[in-house]
């Protein structure tokens, strides 16, 4: 069956880099809209960064803008998501994501089907 499997999560200082990774099995990667998503206990998940599956069309959110980066490589069926400046407030799980609508709000998680467990991602101060 199709699923997301993250890496690249851990401890980082402020001010440091991680890049995250996305694998996805079961499916044809290309025709999925892929995004990242990440949640902190007791709050929603948020929109951080997506991929059209058109391969043409990046997403951030205000937040991450200027200091992630999301890639996606169709031949690897993977998503990246390289983060740099990390700082505290940039702590979370972080999950990947797969959407294949024609028609898609693309920062609501609603809007995708299929998630990864999820990777934490710490930044210490």
């Amino acid at each position: 069956q199709a699923q997301l499997v993250e890496s690249g999560g851990g401890l980082v200082q402020a001010g440091g880099s991680l890049r995250l990774s996305c694998v996805a099995s079961g499916l044809t990667f290309s025709e999925y809209h892929m995004g990242w998503f990440r949640q902190t206990p007791g709050k929603e998940r948020d929109f951080v960064a997506a991929f059209s599956r058109s391969g043409d069309l990046t997403y951030y959110a205000d937040s991450v803008e200027g200091r992630f980066t999301i890639t996606r490589d169709n031949a690897w069926n993977t998503v990246h998501l390289q983060m740099a400046s990390l700082q505290p407030e940039d702590t979370a799980v972080y999950y990947c994501a797969a959407a294949d609508r024609d028609t898609i709000s693309i920062s609501r998680p609603g809007q995708y089907d299929l998630w990864g467990q999820g990777t934490q991602v710490t930044v210490s101060s």
